[in-house]
């Protein structure tokens, strides 16, 4: 039977030789990094005859009382029945007491083993069994801990390699796919699109490897970095914390197990980690909140993002600004404002393009249904699966997509946005519903897009995340559907009239031709889509003139809205100064969502290029190559917008004249009148139904609980934005009169 490696040693090495005689470079000593990593500026000296005899008599002990360096301001009777070992150095400790959280903590050491530490001033370090080889700042507060270490490989969730270790000890984390096909190298500062272009491109195998490189070298390989515990820290009731870097200010209560993080935090966003929770392998971004029981491993938190409740997060990248609770993610990439509260839940092998909300009872992984591992799943932003949907790999939807209750026994390809996609078990058929949220929730459509803006608290936003419901991927989608409406549409009117051998070009035209007519004859047809679900049962689209009208309007309301934005930024005061100033032929450009900020098709090859070319030479680089195409997003958007615009009312720039723009202005505002009683409708429901209400005696009750229609603060917002958007566009319409 094997037994446990336990090595004896003399005690007076303990707190000694922290980096093996092999890896410590030629003129230097063990605590070369250390220095390094110290920066309170603190002026340390050794122990006076007076404080070793202070402290010997408060039952303090040290292997070697000179390897105990103080600053002029360190008061021996603040530290008691403590034992040393190693170079440790202390800094001031003065007769005061730090308050934090109801909680008061008399300056000092006292009751524990500090082995081979830096102290800044006015630290609490109590009841701590064994706090070895960590730098820690000013007003830190460690009490009641078991184990606090570090390790001279320490890596802090970093996926490098330090001396002497062998390719297999690399730390990589699964993303997208259960077999490892798209497993990226988690690191400090990676953003959701650094995770995304890594896992997405990998037969770019130049790409794959730059990247490496690029995390590789922004990492020191040497051996002997310590642990860091920053200023302001709080840490109390803990069990292990071992090879972890936290910033300052950062709150940790009652964690089980930290073992191999980096914790950044800091005054502009503070990080906390609460009761029982077990983080190994991973990176916790600024303002992160993990509480209660959370569980994750080989993972990475983007900024203000949360873990609550017993989730489990593994081999997992969680964007900016999510909540999980409550439920197993696995194996997955997600961009930012991404919401699973339920307990039930369960995410696997799946790229989640943001905006999302998974419900209670959503099963999205782990069919089981074959020899391997999972497929996978991709979404759209704004993916909304129902209660109890449970989906099959491989599968893939586009953006707004929401699932009706129901089990998804085969696999799925939704290419039409905002649609209600559901069963009809009574004739066996998939059902799919376009402009659900325009029909039917454009509150909740709204009202997520103001939310979404209005909760990102990233410090640092390097990357533009898009938060419009209307934006250039999905009006490019809208552009794919109003394809598919006609070519369907026709397909099913040659049909009806048994003309089975009309080609895709001549069913798109006939389509097209009753569709733009409005044709009664629609109303008559069973319009069947293809290539939707991989089953030979019907896929019937519903509703499909007023999603194609809806579709038609929301772009001409994008281009508009853009449009007259583009003439109030730029001064434009006639229909000739526009002319000159658009370009002349803009193109409806091809778009990419990179981790939540839309990208140019266009400029993610140029970056590719850059990368494998050595143009582009770190992750800085990239990062900046992001912020390169945020300050341009506007006005590619706008050219996008105003393409779009040309295209969907078959306009040129040279054909524009005061009377068409007088009309494409009119109806933006039309529109946006429409948009905004859609609103107020779909919230109204909730007070008109008999069903919502019946619960409450009365109306009063009701308004009590809910709040009055006429005071929701969301939808007065709407109605005062409508009117400035309303005032706005008519001074740019009389301008362009002119």
């Amino acid at each position: 039977m094997s037994q446990n490696n336990i090595k004896k040693s003399p005690v007076d090495k303990l707190g000694y030789n922290f980096i093996k005689p092999e890896y410590l470079p030629e003129g230097v000593n063990e605590y070369y990094l250390r220095d390094l990593q110290n920066r309170s500026g603190i002026d340390y000296r050794n122990l006076s005859a007076y404080e070793i005899e202070a402290l010997v008599k408060n039952r303090n002990a040290s292997d070697d009382w000179t390897k105990i360096l103080v600053s002029d301001d360190f008061d021996p009777e603040l530290v008691k029945n403590c034992k040393f070992f190693g170079l440790v150095r202390i800094g001031k400790l003065e007769p005061v007491y730090l308050e934090f959280s109801d909680m008061k903590y008399t300056v000092g050491l006292y009751n524990s083993t500090i082995i081979s530490c830096d102290l800044g001033d006015n630290v609490v370090v109590d009841n701590v069994n064994y706090l070895s080889h960590y730098v820690i700042g000013n007003e830190v507060i460690i009490v009641n801990v078991n184990e606090a270490a570090t390790t001279d490989h320490a890596k802090f969730g970093n996926g490098i390699l330090k001396q002497g270790e062998p390719e297999s000890m690399r730390i990589w984390m699964e993303i997208c796919n259960e077999n490892g096909g798209r497993s990226v190298i988690p690191f400090n500062g990676m953003l959701p699109a650094d995770a995304w272009l890594w896992s997405k491109y990998r037969n770019d195998k130049t790409l794959l490897e730059k990247f490496k490189i690029f995390t590789e070298q922004q990492f020191k390989t040497e051996r002997g970095y310590y642990g860091k515990i920053g200023d302001r820290t709080v840490i109390k009731n803990c069990a292990i914390i071992k090879d972890v870097w936290i910033g300052s200010d950062a709150y940790i209560k009652g964690a089980n197990k930290l073992k191999n993080l980096t914790i950044n935090s800091g005054p502009e966003g503070a990080s906390q980690i609460g009761e029982g929770c077990e983080l190994v392998n991973g990176i916790i971004g600024f303002g992160c909140r993990v509480f209660y029981g959370v569980k994750a491993v080989r993972f990475v938190m983007a900024s203000n993002s949360q873990l609550k409740y017993g989730a489990r997060l593994i081999n997992s990248y969680l964007g900016n600004n999510a909540t999980i609770s409550c439920c197993e993610v696995l194996n997955s990439l997600i961009f930012p404002a991404h919401e699973q509260h339920h307990n039930n839940s369960f995410l696997c092998a799946a790229l989640v393009m943001g905006q999302s909300n998974i419900p209670a009872g959503a099963t999205i992984g782990s069919n089981h249904n074959s020899r391997a591992a999972d497929g996978e799943i991709v979404a759209g932003r704004g993916f909304w699966p129902g209660l109890c949907v449970s989906l099959k790999h491989n599968s893939k939807f586009a953006s707004f997509t929401i699932l009706a209750k129901a089990d998804y026994s085969y696999e799925l390809n939704i290419p039409v946005p905002f649609s209600l996609v559901s069963i009809d078990t009574s004739k066996d058929r998939l059902v799919i519903m376009p402009a659900y949220w325009f029909l039917y929730n454009m509150y909740a459509l709204a009202r997520n897009a103001w939310k979404y803006g209005d909760r990102d608290k990233r410090i640092q936003p390097i990357q533009k995340l898009e938060y419009d419901y209307l934006a250039p991927d999905t009006i490019n989608e809208m552009f794919t559907a109003l394809g598919l409406f006609e070519l369907y549409t026709g397909r099913a009117y040659y049909q009806q009239q048994e003309q089975q051998d009309s080609s895709d070009e001549a069913c798109a035209k006939k389509g097209k031709l009753l569709l733009q007519a409005n044709d009664p004859v629609i109303d008559t047809l069973e319009i069947v889509a293809v290539d939707f679900e991989n089953n030979r049962r019907k896929t019937v689209i519903i509703k499909v003139q007023q999603a194609y009208n809806i579709f038609i309007q929301m772009i001409r309301y994008y281009g508009a809205y853009h449009l007259a934005g583009f003439v109030q930024e730029h001064k434009i005061a006639s229909v000739d100064g526009l002319k000159k100033t658009l370009p002349k032929n803009p193109q409806r450009t091809e778009w990419m969502n990179a981790g939540g900020q839309l990208m140019l098709q266009k400029d993610i090859a140029a970056l590719r290029n850059n990368v494998n070319s050595g143009k582009i030479t770190s992750w800085d680089e990239v990062h900046e190559y992001y912020t390169t195409l945020a300050d341009a997003y506007n006005t590619n958007k706008t050219i996008h917008a105003v393409a779009a615009l040309l295209e969907i009312n078959n306009l040129k720039i040279s054909r524009l004249n005061a009377a068409m723009l007088a009309e494409i202005f009119a109806d933006v505002i039309k529109t946006r009148e429409w948009m905004n009683e859609k609103i107020f409708e779909s919230r109204a429901k909730d007070y008109s139904n008999p069903f919502r209400s019946m619960v409450y005696d009365s109306a009063e009750e009701m308004n009590e609980v809910l709040g009055t229609l006429e005071d929701n603060s969301f939808i007065r917002q709407q109605r005062e934005e409508l009117a400035l958007f309303r005032k706005t566009v008519k001074k740019v319409g009389a301008r362009l009169k002119q």
